[in-house]
């Protein structure tokens, strides 16, 4: 870790707090990290600094009036996908270029209201579907433990900003794991909520009955810290419950003993890299160590995951993304007539992998095929919240790899739409099922790149989720490892 920018935020906050440091030094400090780095790294869309030192200065002035706020003084940073109010919002898309939202999304205006300094906005896989940052519209973003590799995606530029120590913790957004996948790739600790514990108003939508905004950390108290700050009921999003959300740092302490935890078998399955495998094996042991009960399930459901996901995401998408049109915001492509119009911009606006599920969408609702394809998709996705529903009458949290593999390299699989998918295999039955996941490092492989692994839990169940992680780390270092960037 290097100095300032390698600070937790539960240490920032207390230095800040003794009069030690101050939030504009912090803020300048990252702002100097960004200089230096992001060139190299790309996790940087537009970088906010007269508002990140405005912020900082007002965070000076709270805390010399003895204000205490949850985030004050915290500099962090924003996936793309997240609308500022005044501050350019691409989704890592050419179609969106110049587009300044009027309103701040909920998640924001609830980090502007704990004291939040925002350095920017992040890159990202256009419209958040990909698996590797690889579909970004403007940059490539390097994975900070190996610029050969890939961060992970969509919220490639949430993970590695943190990893990089450009940002002290950063939101993004999980469609079928694109929070916890590259926080697996660039060895940090990031959480999917529920469904329906974090509002979505102004969250940019790809899936609408997938998508959560979660939190990007160096450690499991530091997400409990700012999920605490994004959680609870949000009027302007009727998806969210109306439910209180707990005091996350204050459940992080309780025991963990007695707690049962499941691996589920499907998850170990051919395809996963042998040190994966070991790797969680190691963590599940060192569960029992700390007086967890281990035990072996099964997902029988398992194996259609993938198909429902992608058969319903790409209906979704299909439908969000019709009004990206040339006509009421962003990108314009001028034609001969209006459908000229229209068909250019779409051509020009979006790239290769946003067309491809625009088109598989769209033919999985047109006339013929939607009951044969989409309609069995949301049968079979309701098989599968049951069985989870079944599973945690049983066991208290599941235990599995993030990811088949670590960190790939760029190129690697772009040509092979397939297995960019197969990247997803162990995530998405969480969104399928509305489930809330902690990503956590748990070791490295030969190459020194990350490994991953996630701890599942029922809806509504974070603070079980995070009290668990955090115990691991108490008992364990891979969290305090960070990539040697020079």
């Amino acid at each position: 870790m290097t100095g300032l920018t390698g600070l937790t935020i539960g240490r920032a906050l207390a230095l800040m707090r003794a009069g030690e440091i101050s939030a504009l030094e912090l803020t300048e400090a990252h702002l100097a990290r960004i200089e230096a780095l992001d060139g190299t790294i790309g996790a940087y869309l537009t970088v906010t600094a007269d508002t990140a030192q405005e912020q900082a200065r007002a965070a000076d002035r709270a805390w010399a009036a003895g204000e205490e706020k949850p985030l004050l003084g915290i500099p962090i940073a924003l996936k793309d996908v997240l609308s500022t109010k005044g501050i350019e919002t691409t989704c890592g898309s050419r179609i969106l270029k110049g587009y300044k939202p009027i309103f701040d999304a909920t998640a924001v205006a609830r980090l502007y209201a704990a004291g939040a300094v925002l350095l920017g906005k992040l890159n990202m896989d256009e419209f958040a579907m990909g698996s590797s940052t690889e579909n970004s519209g403007y940059v490539l973003t390097r994975n900070p433990w190996n610029p050969e590799h890939v961060p992970g995606g969509s919220s490639g530029g949430s993970a590695a900003a943190v990893a990089a120590e450009m940002a002290l913790a950063s939101l993004g957004s999980d469609t079928g794991g694109s929070i916890r996948q590259p926080a697996s790739f660039c060895g940090l600790s990031a959480l999917k909520p529920s469904y329906g514990r974090v509002s979505r108003y102004g969250l940019i939508a790809y899936g609408s009955s997938f998508d959560q905004t979660g939190p990007f950390a160096r450690n499991v108290e530091d997400v409990a810290r700012t999920l605490g700050v994004i959680a609870g009921h949000d009027p302007l999003d009727s998806t969210t419950m109306p439910l209180a959300a707990p005091d996350y740092l204050a459940e992080l302490e309780g025991d963990i003993r007695g707690l049962k935890i499941g691996l589920p078998r499907e998850y170990f399955a051919e395809g996963l890299q042998p040190e994966v495998e070991a790797a969680l094996r190691a963590a599940a042991a060192q569960f029992e160590a700390l007086g967890a009960e281990v035990r072996e399930v099964s997902l029988r459901h398992a194996e259609y995951c993938l198909p429902a996901y992608y058969i319903i995401a790409m209906a979704e998408a299909s439908a969000n993304l019709a009004r990206y049109d040339g006509l009421r915001f962003g990108a314009r492509v001028e034609g001969a007539d209006l459908m000229d119009s229209y068909k250019k911009t779409r051509g020009a606006g979006f790239g290769a992998e946003v067309k491809r599920r625009i088109m598989l969408g769209t033919y999985t609702l047109s006339a013929g095929y939607y009951d044969a394809y989409y309609g069995k998709a949301q049968a079979v996705r309701t098989l599968i919240r049951q069985e989870f529903d079944e599973l945690f009458r049983r066991v208290d949290a599941l235990l599995a790899p993030v990811a088949p593999t670590t960190a790939f390299k760029f190129g690697e699989v772009t040509e092979d739409p397939l297995r960019m998918i197969l990247a997803d295999v162990l995530t998405i039955s969480a969104n399928l099922a509305g489930l809330c996941g902690l990503s956590l490092p748990c070791g490295f492989d030969g190459a020194d790149l990350p490994i991953g692994m996630q701890i599942l839990g029922a809806p509504f169940t974070e603070e079980r989720v995070l009290r668990l992680g955090h115990a691991y780390q108490a008992a364990t270092d891979w969290h305090l490892r960070g990539p040697d960037l020079f």
